[in-house]
């Protein structure tokens, strides 16, 4: 599969980007990391998820409050330069598309699948390792999981990978109750 098929669109370009620079500078796993980091902040921040994804401030703003946040985790090189040419040129919005096309990027090079696994609350350390142990089984390699929460599935989990998506969250099993008990009336 060619990386052109892998990651698409403007923050799939620029996921293509930073993973050549990445490579090119032997930094994969430390831009791995640090954008792993990254991707910690806005799942925990709902407020730096609103400063991304507004188009109301402007990109000195943005640039000078996401440089401060990157400052204080100590994210520092190449994905603070990355970080700041895509608020330059106000595609911040797209930093998480770009982030998993990055992580994608970099399974494929390690002959992983990549994984994303949205559940309704956070999953501690023994949850993870069974699930990942689960996907490597069925999918038959080594799977990387790319970890969200989304408390509106109430329960369950929803897992994407490749093209299959399984969807066992009790919003999507009440939705088909639902609709299954319309058609019955």
């Amino acid at each position: 599969m060619s990386s052109e098929q892998l990651v698409s669109g403007m923050a799939g370009r620029y996921a293509t980007a930073l993973f050549e620079l990445a490579d090119a500078q032997g930094s994969l796993d430390a831009v791995a990391s640090d954008l792993a980091s990254i991707r910690a902040l806005l799942d925990s921040s709902d407020d730096l998820v609103r400063l991304v994804r507004s188009p109301v401030f402007d990109a000195d703003a943005k640039w000078r409050a996401v440089s401060a946040i990157l400052e204080k985790t100590g994210i520092s090189g190449l994905v603070y330069n990355f970080i700041g040419i895509v608020t330059r040129k106000r595609r911040l919005f797209a930093l998480p598309g770009m982030i998993s096309g990055y992580t994608a990027l970099l399974a494929l090079k390690r002959g992983e699948m990549s994984a994303d696994v949205t559940s309704a609350h956070a999953l501690d350390e023994s949850q993870i390792a069974a699930l990942k142990t689960a996907l490597n089984a069925a999918t038959g390699r080594d799977v990387f999981i790319n970890m969200a929460v989304d408390s509106g599935l109430l329960g369950g989990l929803v897992v994407k990978v490749g093209s299959r998506m399984i969807d066992s969250s009790l919003r999507t099993k009440l939705n088909s109750l639902k609709l299954a008990m319309k058609e019955a009336s």
